[in-house]
């Protein structure tokens, strides 16, 4: 049975388990949201450590908190920070939403744990009087948010985005000598080569990160110091800028003080911007997921011009049949990046007056956004688009047979000329090279070179 302590706070007494380092507010929160058991990712509980350490070192240097507490504090905090209490960070997402429940579920477990590890002091570290010293839930939180995804966006997203740029365009170079059919709406369209087709996908990457990387310079700015409402009441004056700057040194990342605290703490529009950059990343990575699975289905009754690493069976019940699992992974991470979106849009439009009040699941989903986005990009790049093989021969066939390839006659026999052929050549199933012999009067020499696909994916006119 599991054993209990008393724990009081001003709402009076409440049983919190023996061994569990929260106290009574977070007690309470967990009896009140019994929502989802989804909790904060352990980049978001590592942003609140690091918020507390920063609060702590600078509070002590402006003399406003005692130099022993201090440093007891920023030792809880640097565990914290390295997630040594995750699973003491109970609280669902679902609960305030300020986030005030899960502030206090922070500052209760760094209190407890620094009164463990104080030194050459009697006084006892109370959670709000000492570890939120100077702070508000209100400031503390939206914080936190921007540390954890600048962090987890740095870290994690964008080598995994500049890791999938580099496997494409290497694909793209290894078979830039094969040129397939293009498509528009789905049908047969002017050639163009592998590479080139690559190309367009890791310009698609490259501009994704570009995006991502423009919508951090605002993320960077951090809300701390506006406390309650943004006037910085019970903190001291130049407590945002030596916080921010605190950070900044501890992170690596150009953190500042917001331009306006009012703005800060009354909006989320710098993790709205983020998510949106994230969703137009994700409708990308789909659009190349897609052309992927197009171009590798079949193999027999579809397209069948790329061959997709085989990696594990493919049906229960049809022997030998193998499907594209990786980009299909792909696509519902970036379904779930589009659905994570519109929450956080829903959240940004619940900024009431001075505060937002749907921070924690704006948090939840921003955080997890980044880190899916991350991890398929990295598996798509590994487990689909390193091993894929293109099927040069049945690419040639199809292009040679591509009524389309008549464009290229235009300037020489003109439309309508070029348009009989092209019917010919479909409705006898020959190539555009054998119909435009028998009906033009055009050399062999001519013929060859106008019809050549390698130099219609070279622009201009054939001569």
């Amino acid at each position: 049975m599991t054993k209990y302590r008393i724990e009081k706070d001003s709402m009076g007494e409440v049983k919190v388990p023996e061994k569990a380092y929260y106290g009574a507010q977070t007690q309470r929160a967990l009896e009140n949201f019994p929502i989802s058991n989804i909790r904060f990712s352990s980049e978001f509980i590592s942003a609140l450590g690091h918020t507390k350490f920063a609060a702590a070192k600078v509070n002590a240097e402006l003399g406003l908190l005692d130099k022993n507490i201090a440093e007891a504090i920023q030792k809880a905090s640097q565990e914290v920070i390295d997630n040594k209490f995750d699973e003491d960070f109970v609280l669902d997402i679902f609960q305030t939403g300020s986030g005030t429940s899960s502030n206090m579920n922070a500052n209760e477990i760094i209190a407890k744990r620094a009164n463990e590890l104080k030194a050459d002091t009697e006084a006892v570290i109370h959670p709000n009087d000492h570890v939120n010293f100077g702070q508000s839930s209100n400031d503390v939180i939206p914080t936190a948010i921007r540390i954890a995804a600048v962090l987890a966006v740095k870290n994690n997203l964008i080598p995994s985005l500049k890791h999938l740029h580099k496997t494409i365009v290497d694909k793209g170079e290894e078979y830039k000598d094969v040129v397939k059919t293009g498509r528009t709406h789905l049908m047969d369209a002017m050639p163009v080569t592998i590479e080139q087709e690559f190309s367009g996908y890791a310009r698609q990457i490259e501009l994704g990160i570009e995006r991502v990387e423009a919508a951090l310079e605002r993320m960077l700015e951090l809300p701390q110091g506006g406390t309650a409402v943004g006037t910085g009441i019970n903190t001291h004056q130049d407590f945002g800028k030596k916080f921010a700057e605190e950070i900044a040194s501890a992170t690596g990342e150009a953190f500042v003080e917001a331009a306006n605290h009012f703005e800060a703490q009354a909006t989320i529009d710098a993790p709205v911007e983020l998510s949106g950059q994230l969703k137009t990343l994700a409708v990308g990575l789909m659009k190349i997921g897609n052309d992927l699975r197009w171009m590798n289905s079949g193999p027999n009754s579809g397209l069948g011009e790329v061959q997709l690493k085989a990696l594990q069976p493919g049906s229960s019940i049809m022997p030998g049949k193998v499907n594209p699992v990786i980009e299909e992974s792909l696509l519902m991470v970036c379904a779930q990046v589009i659905g994570n979106d519109a929450a956080i849009t829903i959240a940004g439009q619940s900024s009431n007056f001075e505060l937002n009040v749907m921070l924690p699941v704006a948090a939840h989903n921003l955080l997890q956004s980044v880190e899916i986005l991350a991890n398929a990009s990295r598996n798509f790049a590994d487990r689909s688009v390193s091993g894929l093989a293109v099927r040069r021969d049945k690419i040639q066939e199809m292009v040679g047979k591509n009524p389309i390839l008549v464009t290229s006659l235009n300037p020489l026999i003109g439309y309508d000329k070029a348009a009989q052929i092209a019917k010919k050549a479909f409705a006898e199933d020959r190539s555009v090279l054998d119909v435009a012999r028998e009906m033009t009067d055009l050399s062999e020499k001519e013929l060859e070179n106008a019809l050549n696909p390698m130099n219609m994916t070279k622009g201009g006119f054939t001569e």
